[in-house]
Formats: C-alpha cells, sequence, structure tokens
C-alpha cells in the first residue's frame, strides 16, 4: 500500500505538498473569512498572459505569471477602493481583461505552445528545486505575514464598518493580503496549475470551517489537512494512474462533502452516529483504492508518440516492453503526465522522443523521473527536411510533423532498431530482420501513395485542413497546402475572425473542393467554414496522431493510407479512391 511513496518523484511531490501546505491552509483561512474564494481561484488563471509572456520570450515562467498576477491584484485592490465595490465583481471584470490578453497573445503573436498548459494543470509528479524554494517561501511569507497583519485582517474580515472606526482605514494589510495569495497561487501552480488552485487554498479551509468556531484550531487544522489531502490526493493518483492535480481537487472535494454529511448527520442522529458514519464512509471510499502492476520481460521502452509507439512495437516484438506515453486520438501538443509515465520513464532503457519541441514537455519528465535512460531523439535522424525551414514566429525550427514522409519513418525504424541493439544484443537478429520486414512495407507504402496522387490532376490537389500538420505529406506528394483552419502547427493556437474570412476567401478563389477535420480536433469550425466557403467537408485525417484499435488510423502504414484514400476522394469529389494492398 505504501509503495508508491519509495518512488523518488512521489517523495519529492510529498516534500512540494508539505511546503505549500503553510501557505494554503493558513492563507486559505483568510481567504474563506474574507470572501476571497473566486479572487483566488481567478489570481492563478489570470497570469496566463504572463504564462504566454515568459513561453513566448523564454524566460523564466514562473516569473511570467507572477508579474501577471501582481498586475491582476494591484488591478483588484485598486478599484476594491471605490465605494460599493465588491471583490467577486471586479475579480471578474479583471480577470477577463486577463484571460482576453492571454488569448490575443496565444493566438496572434506567439503561437505559444505546451508549456503554458501544462502550467495551467500543474503536475506533482514533476516538481523540481526552484518549485520547492518557492513553495517554501509562499509558506514563510505567510506565516509572517499572519503574525504581523493578522489581527487587521481578522478585524476588517469580522466587521470592516468598525474596523475603520476604529482607526483601521489603511489599505496596505488588503493590499498585501491580496499580492500574498497571488504570490501563493502562482508557487503552486507547477504543483496544482492554476485552474485547480482552489482545491489547496480554498477547499481545507472551507471543510474545517465545519467542524471548529476558534480561528487557531482553524487555522492549524487547516494547513494539517492541506498537507494529509495533498498527500492522499498525491497516493491515490500512483495508485489509479490519474492525474495527481484533479485526484488532489477531488479528494478535497470528497472531504468538503463528507463534513457537511456529518454536520447534517450530527443534527438528525448525533454527533457520535455522525462521526462513526462518516468513517464508514471514508473506509468504504479508501477500500477499492490500490492496484499492481504486472512484471514484464525485456528491455522496457518508452515511446512517446503513437507513432513512435507503433514503430517500437514493430522493430521490438515480443522481445521488449513498450510504454506509450500518448494515448489514440490526443492532442501530443497538450499533456500531462501520469504517474505510470514517470515511472516507465525511471526504469526504462531507453526513451524515444518525436522531437522538434512537439514533445519538449518529457524533457522535464526525464529529469525528475529518477532515473537514466539512453535518450533518443528521432527527430534529429531524418534525412527530409521541408525547403525553407528555418527560425519562425513558432520558436520552432522545423515543422515537427515530420513522420508524413515515409522516408523520415524509414531513418527513424533504424534508428531504433539501432538503439535497441545496442542496448539488448541477444536479441539483435529478431530486431534487425522485424525492422527489415517493416522497412519493405514502408517502401510499397510510399510507392503505393505517390501512384494515387499521380491519378488526381495537380490543379486539383489543394489541401485545407485544421492545422498545418501535412506539410511533409504534402511536399512529398505534390500537394498544395492551401491554408489551414489554425494557422500554426500546434493546435494551441486560435483563428482569428480575420484569419477565418481570409480562409474562406481564399478558398473560393482557389476553387477547393474539400476542407479535412482532424481526427484528434473538433470538427464544427471546418465544418462551417465548408459550409460558407461551398466546399466540402471531406472525412477526418490523422494528424498528430494514430486513431484507436479498429479504426482506419490504427497503425502508421493504415493512418497514412486512410489519409491519401480520404484526401483523393475530397480532391475528386468522391470520384475516386485511393487504396494501397498491405497497408495495415
Amino acid at each position: 500500500m505504501l509503495d508508491p511513496f519509495q518512488l523518488e518523484f512521489v517523495q519529492r511531490g510529498v516534500l512540494e505538498v508539505l511546503l505549500l501546505s503553510g501557505a494554503a491552509g493558513l492563507l486559505g483561512t483568510w481567504i474563506v473569512m474574507r470572501g476571497l474564494s473566486f479572487y483566488a481561484h481567478a489570481v492563478g488563471t489570470a497570469a496566463f498572459p504572463g504564462l504566454v509572456l515568459a513561453d513566448g520570450l523564454g524566460f523564466s515562467a514562473p516569473l511570467g505569471a507572477f508579474a501577471a498576477a501582481l498586475v491582476f491584484a494591484f488591478g483588484v485592490e485598486r478599484l476594491a477602493r471605490r465605494p460599493r465595490a465588491g471583490y467577486d465583481s471586479l475579480t471578474a471584470l479583471v480577470l477577463v481583461a486577463a484571460l482576453a490578453g492571454g488569448v490575443v497573445l496565444a493566438s496572434d503573436v506567439f503561437h505559444s505552445g505546451g508549456n503554458v498548459d501544462s502550467l495551467l494543470f500543474g503536475s506533482l509528479l514533476v516538481t523540481g528545486t526552484r518549485d520547492l524554494v518557492l513553495a517554501g517561501a509562499a509558506s514563510a511569507a505567510a506565516v509572517a505575514a499572519t503574525l504581523a497583519l493578522g489581527p487587521r485582517w481578522l478585524a476588517r474580515g469580522f466587521d470592516p464598518v468598525s474596523a475603520r472606526a476604529m482607526g483601521l482605514r489603511s489599505q496596505l494589510p488588503d493590499a498585501v493580503l491580496l499580492v500574498l495569495v497571488a504570490f501563493a497561487v502562482v508557487a503552486s501552480l507547477s504543483a496544482i496549475g492554476a485552474l485547480l488552485a482552489t482545491a489547496l487554498f480554498v477547499v481545507p479551509a472551507a471543510t474545517v470551517r465545519l467542524w471548529t468556531e476558534r480561528l487557531a484550531v482553524w487555522q492549524v487544522a487547516s494547513v494539517a489537512l492541506a498537507g494529509a489531502q495533498g498527500i492522499a490526493g498525491l497516493w491515490l493518483s500512483v495508485e489509479l494512474n490519474t492525474p495527481p492535480g484533479p485526484t488532489v481537487a477531488v479528494m478535497g472535494g470528497a472531504l468538503f462533502a463528507l463534513s457537511l454529511a456529518r454536520r447534517r448527520l450530527a443534527v438528525l442522529l448525533g454527533a457520535r452516529a455522525a462521526l462513526a458514519g462518516t468513517a464508514v464512509l471514508v473506509a468504504l471510499l479508501l477500500a477499492g483504492c490500490g492496484g499492481s502492476s504486472a512484471g514484464h520481460s525485456g528491455p522496457l521502452v518508452v515511446a512517446t508518440t503513437t507513432q513512435i509507439g507503433d514503430w517500437a512495437r514493430v522493430v521490438g516484438g515480443d522481445a521488449v516492453n513498450v510504454h506509450q506515453i500518448l494515448h489514440p486520438n490526443t492532442d501530443p501538443h497538450e499533456y500531462e503526465p501520469r504517474p505510470a509515465d514517470v515511472e516507465a520513464v525511471a526504469g526504462a532503457k531507453l526513451v524515444f522522443l518525436n522531437g522538434d519541441r512537439l514533445d519538449a514537455w518529457m524533457g522535464t519528465v526525464i529529469s525528475n523521473a529518477g532515473g537514466s535512460p539512453e535518450v533518443i531523439d528521432l527527430g534529429s535522424t531524418v534525412p527530409v527536411r521541408r525547403a525553407g525551414e528555418t527560425d519562425g514566429p513558432e520558436a520552432s525550427r522545423f515543422d515537427p510533423h515530420w513522420w508524413h514522409d515515409p522516408r523520415n519513418a524509414e531513418a527513424a525504424i533504424s534508428a531504433i532498431r539501432d538503439a535497441l541493439v545496442a542496448v539488448d544484443p541477444a536479441q539483435a537478429s529478431t530486431y534487425r530482420a522485424n525492422a527489415a520486414a517493416y522497412l519493405r512495407r514502408l517502401r510499397a507504402l510510399d510507392a503505393g501513395l505517390r501512384a494515387c496522387f499521380a491519378r488526381v490532376p495537380a490543379a486539383q490537389r489543394t489541401l485545407v485542413s485544421d492545422h498545418d500538420a501535412f506539410g511533409y505529406f504534402a511536399d512529398r506528394y505534390g500537394i498544395t497546402v492551401v491554408g489551414a483552419v489554425i494557422p500554426s502547427q500546434t493546435t494551441q493556437a486560435q483563428a482569428s475572425a480575420k484569419d477565418i474570412a481570409n480562409l474562406i476567401a481564399l478558398i473560393r478563389r482557389e476553387h477547393v473542393r474539400a476542407i479535412f477535420p482532424e481526427a484528434s480536433l473538433s470538427k464544427k469550425l471546418a465544418q462551417q467554414i465548408a459550409r460558407e466557403s461551398g466546399a466540402r467537408a471531406g472525412a477526418a485525417l490523422y494528424g498528430d496522431t494514430l486513431g484507436p484499435a479498429g479504426s482506419p488510423g490504427a497503425t502508421y502504414l493504415s493512418m497514412e493510407a486512410a489519409n491519401a484514400n480520404s484526401m483523393v476522394r475530397g480532391f475528386t469529389g468522391g470520384a475516386h479512391g485511393c487504396r494501397i494492398e498491405g497497408a495495415a
């Protein structure tokens, strides 16, 4: 039951929770007392433009987030000085401005990447030394401020009118509280994420408030509960292989619900019966938790993307144990590590990356997992690069979708084969035979795809997809990329109204027959653009990821064949298709 606590990344997560619990518990009591729950939730979300700036300009993400949080805090505090102004309405006003600014920066200025998502949702599994220092500083500041300004916060919290009559008119203590909450929430970004900060900074204090009326007891118990809730949520996330942030949040919500139920039962049944009933509910909650992992033979290999996972299984066969991090129809640009992922990296012999920033989040996982795997960046091995690839506005030197050219897939297969032979020479003949057979199928696929597209007049091979994922495919098979619904190589950007209007006009001008949504993204916008432009909505393509088992895109070979079939049918108005034997 306690096995997860033997893992290095879990131990670091426990330390992060304990360091944060002082700030979360102490500030949580003031947040609940002063009616700042919405502010505490919003301040993390309002840090979004700071995260985008930090990601886009290449400086420290916590620094960017804290700068944005400070602007937000002072904006709320300044507006709160006006008569009849309430914190909730003012928080909402400033929050809308911050989010709007962040969206504009992310979509139109920086075309922001995956680092922003990791901070919005956080992960206790990949906390580093800087995160621990920030958490400790936040708790130390919370203790010092509570000792120095606690009586003033208490007076203004219970009766602000009487507090002003007693001469407590200065706005400085309130400003300090707002800034301190902002700092503490930013310090928790890596652990719990901006969108789930309430789980640590409000829920424990609100839960303890149901049990006690004494301030000192309330504060001490809130600190203890914040720590216990975080550790229990981390343990449960490892046992169930769920994201730690949401698991901590669910744990906190469950404890609050049980406490509220205990209070109601106390009225109906008496205190002892209510306490006994609550204990039974907790026992039932924990009874279903736990799990075990089965052992596997052969070297453990970690693959980040679905394509690489497919290749590793083909080359390795039964001689390797492949742990694939991303699942079918999931967006590789957005990823939060699961406990099983970090544990697999810690014990892996090899880690295969896509590279070119598609799976840049993996660097943090590798550095914090505690193992020593050999890391192979397959993107650096590919022989074919798109013409004119240089540093651009997305801070990405290369288009990361290199696998859509089968010649690059051949290079990746060779690199996987050589890496497996090096770490497991006893199975070298197996790896070489598997790779050789697959390379023959890749060359047959490439020849079949070229033959399919050669039957379509060049003027009709005009492609509009959800985002810029098919540049390599288009270069290889003579397709003209007219545009994309999301004009970016990452799905995290947003199309502006002007972008969409320009795309519709371009589709009409170029007489594009079909617009192709992607299987892993929402199809609504692509379908709407198709209706307004007069084009057809073609079949969904597999851009960033393979499809689930049983789908046309379940393997790399069948994915590329399915994409070609969908494109040919779209280009020809359904008159022709593309069928390639052996692409399964």
